[in-house]
């Protein structure tokens, strides 16, 4: 019986520490969040948060909250002035150079200039960050479309159909803009 009173306390103490301390910030399992104030954390591609269209990131916090020229990057790219988002972005991303996000909207700044060639390889990049990152493939996809790339967009489609299993808009817009590019290349 007196073995058994140790066990209970000697499983009960941790128990209790647990359920009674604040929650801990674990540099290496902790996503990085808009409310984790862990800058530099390196997290697995699958805890990268997975962005959705260009348009409601714009609008939504999140690691703006700890980069001022990644808050700069986003305004701008709300205000369409890409050059200054590419700017802004760049020196975000020299300081977070594995945040997916940053390399994403990079390559949307330089896809509505029109230069492909760092549009996709800031595309691919957040790709490898994060192969999972929707938005990407989006943008990616599209960005084939305006190089008559269709094969290529078709690839970043049916990525895109493997993760969302549920609709999404990323889906929904690269498949539009597929059957838009198939309808002026059939006339």
């Amino acid at each position: 019986m007196l073995i058994a009173a140790v066990l209970g306390v000697l499983a009960a103490v941790p128990t209790s520490y647990f359920l009674t301390a604040p929650a801990r910030q674990d540099r290496a399992a902790t996503p990085a969040r808009a409310d984790n104030a862990v800058s530099g954390t390196v997290a697995s591609a699958e805890a990268w948060p997975i962005c959705s269209t260009m348009g409601s990131m714009v609008e939504t916090p999140d690691w703006a909250a700890l980069d001022p020229d990644f808050a700069a990057g986003k305004r701008a790219i709300g205000s369409s002035d890409w050059e200054t988002a590419i700017r802004a972005l760049t020196s975000a991303g020299l300081r977070d150079a594995r945040n997916p996000d940053i390399q994403n909207f990079l390559g949307y700044a330089y896809r509505r200039l029109r230069q492909f060639g760092p549009a996709v390889r800031h595309y691919q990049q957040a790709l490898t960050l994060n192969p999972r990152h929707r938005s990407a493939h989006e943008h990616l996809g599209e960005a084939y479309l305006a190089q008559r790339d269709l094969a290529k967009a078709k690839e970043h489609l049916t990525a895109l159909e493997q993760i969302c299993l549920i609709p999404c808009d990323e889906y929904d817009d690269l498949r539009r803009a597929i059957a838009e590019y198939n309808k002026l290349a059939n006339r």
